[in-house]
Formats: structure tokens, C-alpha cells, sequence
């Protein structure tokens, strides 16, 4: 132990800290304002799940599940009324790693994508088997039938994963 002090107002102001624990303090603020979300989009020719990060870039969550044609609009909204640092669209491929036949219609969407916005970082992530995931999350989840049929939650949790698969690759070799 060490002297301790009380906390000033933040995420953790009701507890009592050591010198050390009042520096993670500052740092964990001044990291929460310096940090954006990513989204992630799991395009499809539809519907598209869209899902996001808190601003720790600890966890993902499912945003919405939104009409193709008006994915643009909404994630130009999104943007505008939060800080984004990056989006992550999920690349569907073949067993063999080839890109699948559905990047023909992803390709055209990331490129209008880019010129919306074009400081935005657009990253393509592996989505393999990101559906198949989702329903077995659901019939673990224990949701019923007539909800495992819903697309739209399906498209929203296969974005979770797909979003939950990345910040795992980048935070692998911390």
C-alpha cells in the first residue's frame, strides 16, 4: 500500500486509489477521449449488419441491420455524430481463400464508400463461416425458431463477429 487519495470524478470516482492506481486512472481517461469506434459492416445485397466498438476497442455490439441502398447515408450519419476511427468490411472467401463471387457487388460499395469519406481507413476482415456463427449463437442463446429466422439479426450478429474476430487479431500479441 501506499498513501491514498480520493478520486477525482471520472469512471471510477467511488473508490479510493494509490498513487499508482490514480496514473491508470488519468491514463484510462485520457485514452477513452483519444480513442475512436470501429465499425464493421457485414455486407450483403439486401440488408447489411452493421456493428460497432465502445471507445476502448474492448467489445463489439450489434448497431443495426440496414438496407443496402441506404448503408451510405447511415454510416455518414453515424460518423458525423461519432468518432470512428476506422470501418472493417467483412470479406466473404471461398474454402480455398479466393475472394468469393459477392465481392463483385462489396468492391463498388467500399470504393463509394472511400470517396464519401475519404479520411476514413476502410479495411477488409475474413467473414468466413460469420453466419453459420450467428445462428449457432442463437440456438445457444437459446432464442426461438421463429427468431432464428429474423435475417436482420442474423446479419447484425455475423457484423458482432466479424468486429469481435478483428479487435481479437490485433490484440493477439499483447
Amino acid at each position: 500500500g501506499g498513501t491514498l487519495f480520493k478520486c477525482y470524478p471520472g469512471p471510477f470516482s467511488n473508490v479510493r486509489c494509490t498513487r499508482f492506481s490514480r496514473l491508470f486512472q488519468r491514463f484510462f481517461v485520457t485514452l477513452q477521449r483519444t480513442m475512436g469506434r470501429l465499425m464493421c459492416i457485414d455486407y450483403g445485397r439486401k440488408r447489411c449488419g452493421v456493428a460497432v466498438t465502445d471507445e476502448l476497442r474492448i467489445v463489439a455490439t450489434g448497431l443495426a441491420t440496414v438496407p443496402a441502398g441506404e448503408l451510405l447515408a447511415f454510416i455518414k450519419n453515424y460518423v458525423s455524430a461519432n468518432r470512428v476511427d476506422a470501418i472493417i468490411v467483412g470479406k466473404p472467401t471461398t474454402m480455398g481463400g479466393e475472394p468469393s463471387e459477392s465481392m463483385a457487388y462489396i468492391v463498388p460499395f467500399v470504393r463509394s464508400l472511400e470517396r464519401a469519406l475519404p479520411d476514413m481507413p476502410v479495411r477488409f476482415y475474413d467473414e468466413r463461416f460469420t453466419s453459420a456463427l450467428a445462428h449457432r449463437a442463437m440456438i445457444d442463446g437459446g432464442l426461438r425458431q421463429k427468431a432464428r429466422r429474423d435475417k436482420a439479426l442474423v446479419d447484425r450478429m455475423a457484423a458482432t463477429i466479424i468486429l469481435n474476430d478483428y479487435l481479437q487479431s490485433q490484440y493477439k500479441d499483447l
